[in-house]
């Protein structure tokens, strides 16, 4: 872990982006343009032992470092009452990791990881005699709390999207990693589709609810399997490890396919194989679709504060999908509005080029050259 600067000679830096894939990828994905901007930079990935980091971390090659996590109540309990003492103790193992790398930036993604690491940035106010100067970077179309506070303590705030909520933010995107932003589906389209088992002639629906599926989606898409195979359209549907889907025993027995899985490990190969896709709309999401240009119905998570509408907004403006409310996703709509996308050609390349032009595809590189001008 430890990287005294008599024995390293590039700079450290701290990525802080545990909990979700959400914050995760994009912290990963700028990791990865470090990296690849100077092989001298040591990157250090924050986490706490609950968040997906355990496994995404090492899998990328990367050390992580775990602190207490400090999960901010939504509302008044004896949580609110706890957090001080379980601030102080994350901000204080997070300070020893700032020592033991003797970090030079930090860049937070939002999240629980995030706030100690801003906090223990700041340097004299908890006990530090340097301060490690801070990027912030908000993916969402709407900051959390934890990006904003950052944000006041920052020496660079970046953000996705325009009116995120964070003051003189700089428009970058979102950073995602170069297996997607470089990847060639039409290339590829052959090798993916042998890789699931797809036909090699025909559209295909590509469905992902997220990490853990998405209940809504895999009943509506499921429900129209027979009609979708019938119109010729095959389907690589990703359902979530809780989660099954029911399909009629006949529905495969045609030249299309309807392959259900629990997970898709190569998400590369699945936008690939895909003409179209049915999502949800998280921020990271909405990145790599619109970075690999690939047509979407969009369907917003129906609760929270509304972010994931925001997130698909910018594409969609541009025509490179459409939002489908929660409620409206039914077989019906997907046998009135999605198979007939699938057997329009054209209209699928139009779309394809309006997604992909709507991304920052560079970002990923935009934000490591910014993080090593911080440190400088």
């Amino acid at each position: 872990m430890s990287h005294p600067k008599s024995e390293r000679n590039g700079l450290s830096v701290i990525v802080a982006g545990g909990g979700t894939a959400g914050h995760i990828e994009p912290a990963l994905a700028v990791a990865d343009a470090l990296r690849a901007l100077d092989d001298s930079i040591q990157v250090t990935a924050l986490g706490t032992e609950r968040g997906l980091e355990t496994k995404l971390v090492p899998d990328r090659g990367y050390p992580l470092a775990l602190i207490p996590p400090v999960p901010l109540p939504r509302k008044l309990s004896a949580d609110l009452l706890r957090l001080p003492a379980k601030v102080r103790a994350s901000v204080k193992a997070t300070r020893k990791v700032i020592d033991d790398t003797d970090a030079d930036v930090i860049i937070g993604f939002g999240g629980y990881v995030s706030l100690p690491a801003y906090l223990a940035a700041r340097g004299g106010v908890f006990g530090r005699k340097r301060r490690v100067p801070v990027v912030v970077h908000e993916a969402n179309a709407k900051a959390g709390i934890a990006n904003k506070v950052g944000a006041r303590l920052a020496a660079k705030v970046l953000a996705a999207v325009p009116d995120s909520g964070l003051p003189d933010a700089q428009i970058v995107g979102i950073p995602v990693r170069a297996s997607i932003t470089g990847l060639d589906r039409a290339g590829l389209r052959a090798e993916a589709r042998a890789h699931f088992g797809l036909p090699a002639e025909g559209p295909v629906l590509l469905v992902t609810g997220g990490s853990q599926g998405a209940r809504s989606l895999n009943e509506a898409v499921s429900g129209a399997a027979t009609q979708l195979v019938s119109a010729g359209v095959s389907v690589l549907h990703a359902h979530g490890p809780k989660n099954t889907v029911e399909l009629d025993p006949g529905v495969n027995d045609g030249t299309a396919k309807y392959i259900a899985v629990p997970y898709l490990s190569r998400m590369d190969l699945a936008y690939a194989a895909a003409d179209a896709t049915v999502c949800r709309s998280g921020a990271m999401t909405v990145a790599e679709v619109s970075a690999v240009g690939l047509p979407a119905f969009y369907v917003p998570l129906p609760h929270g504060n509304g972010e994931q509408e925001f997130n698909a907004r910018p594409v969609v403006s541009q025509g490179g999908g459409t939002i489908v409310a929660d409620a409206d996703l039914t077989p019906k709509y997907v046998i009135d509005e999605v198979i007939p996308l699938l057997l329009d050609p054209p209209r699928l390349d139009k779309m394809s080029r309006a997604a992909a032009g709507a991304g920052h595809r560079d970002a990923a590189n935009t934000v490591a050259r910014i993080v090593v001008e911080t440190a400088r």
